[in-house]
């Protein structure tokens, strides 16, 4: 049978036909991706959708390949479905931006950083106060020390990243005490409201007791002012140098979980790598509290729970500013299982992962690619194939098609104009040692427009039809 023509229309339209009367080769199951390439029928799937079905084990997803080939489109593709299916995308820092148009289109939430003084405070943990209150009004007292408990942690955390990309080097034992101590005593008295840096640097500056004990200060003031001197001037920096117009802040605009979210952090495009970093973490790292704070209302039933999937775009910004900053964005997402919430992470190259300094830190960025159950790839470069292989099995077939959608577009004479490149819209969805699933993205005219990524150059990229 002939491959039919392809028409695309809305469930209550077509709901006769779908999914048509041509068998597919792939389940039917998730993000109708596009058009099978080499077969027949749609490839669908998505991470959260193939997790749900039991197809996959993890609802985690890599997408990979280089500049221009429509990884944005395809993740925008993905963003789509889920709001169509009930699932909210969380964009946890858009720094170019490729999604700001699509969740404001979607009737989402846009929060803008780095733009008319709009900053983050590290130290926000949302609303977990109002949170704990909720939960010991039902009686639940563990539960609610549980999610103090895990702010405080997360805190901690973000905290001891700003200044290991701000200084280049990790907190020492001694600082992370005196933070660790600090946070607790400032949580001890809220009467000043929403902490900030500055309050962190006034309890450290003042030297309770309790701070001086881990300190090791021995009773004395000067020998405490000498042992957290250095932890003084990481903090002065997050808040007077380069960093202190966006971390400064009293308080982040707090982040809706009833809708998709975009960080909106395009103002920073020509900042500094490391600001460009820091920030990105920050609102990861925001963005992961606030949905763990959801799903722990949601466990005790004072919260209708909701699904959520995560947006981490640019990763290869953050791996590379300092040592170690691998475990940190790995106890930010080893969880979402537990969480409740899928995760995509976006880079060029695997070997965004092998670049960096350590050994230790290669190792475990390559459990990034490892763990990611499903591989979205699109044009890749000679270099990159040792590195797939070394994640997945590859046969010479798939890896000659990922290698030859890697081409410049050819010139039309006729039309005066440049066709579409060879390896435009095209993917491959990998979830295991069997043959991908390459596909072609095409899409609607609505899409096209939200899909414009390249619209201040004015160029014509060759549509794909």
């Amino acid at each position: 049978m002939p491959p039919v023509r392809l028409w695309r229309g809305t469930t209550q339209q077509v709901c006769g036909l779908w999914p048509l009367s041509q068998s597919a080769e792939a389940p039917m199951i998730g993000a109708p991706l596009g058009a099978m390439i080499g077969g027949s029928g749609m490839v669908c799937g998505d991470h959260i959708t193939w997790f749900k079905q039991g197809l996959i084990t993890s609802p985690s997803a890599l997408v990979l390949g280089l500049n221009g080939y429509g990884k944005s489109s395809l993740v925008r593709r993905v963003m789509t479905y889920h709001a169509y299916s009930g699932t909210h995308t969380m964009v946890l820092g858009d720094i170019k931006p490729d999604y700001v148009d699509l969740v404001r289109a979607l009737g989402g939430q846009v929060i803008e950083i780095g733009r008319d003084g709009e900053g983050i405070n590290p130290l926000d943990a949302g609303n977990v106060g109002d949170a704990a209150a909720r939960l010991r009004a039902a009686g639940l007292d563990q539960a609610a020390a549980d999610v103090l408990y895990q702010a405080h942690e997360r805190r901690k955390t973000m905290l001891f990243s700003l200044i290991q990309i701000s200084r280049g080097s990790a907190p020492t034992n001694l600082e992370e005490l005196v933070v660790d101590e600090a946070l607790r005593v400032m949580d001890i008295d809220s009467s000043r409201g929403q902490a900030t840096l500055g309050d962190l640097l006034g309890i450290i500056r003042n030297a309770p007791a309790s701070v001086m004990e881990v300190a090791m200060a021995r009773g004395s003031r000067s020998r405490y002012q000498e042992r957290t001197e250095d932890l003084e001037i990481a903090l002065m920096a997050l808040l007077r140098g380069r960093m202190g117009s966006i971390f400064s802040a009293p308080t982040t605009t707090p982040m809706r979980i009833d809708r998709s979210v975009v960080f909106d952090v395009s103002a920073l495009e020509q900042a500094n790598k490391d600001l460009q970093a820091a920030v990105l973490l920050s609102t990861w790292s925001y963005g992961f509290a606030t949905i763990a704070l959801s799903q722990s209302l949601a466990d005790a039933g004072l919260l209708a729970r909701r699904s959520y999937n995560l947006v981490m775009d640019e990763l290869w910004r953050i791996l590379g500013t300092s040592s170690g900053m691998v475990d940190r964005i790995n106890s930010l997402t080893r969880l979402n299982r537990t969480v409740g919430c899928g995760q995509m992470m976006i880079t060029h190259s695997l070997t965004d992962f092998t670049a960096l300094a350590s050994e230790r830190d290669r190792a475990q960025a390559r459990t990034f690619a490892e763990k990611a159950n499903m591989l979205y790839l699109g044009a890749i470069s000679d270099r990159e194939i040792d590195a797939l292989r070394g994640v997945k099995a590859f046969n010479d077939e798939e890896i000659a098609t990922l290698m030859s959608w890697n081409a410049s577009a050819a010139w039309d004479r006729w039309a005066k104009a440049p066709g579409p490149l060879p390896g435009l819209g095209k993917m491959m969805l990998k979830t295991s040692g069997a043959p991908g699933l390459a596909f072609q993205v095409r899409f609607a005219p609505d899409e096209e427009v939200l899909s414009d990524t390249s619209r201040r150059w004015g160029v014509n990229r060759g549509r794909v039809r």
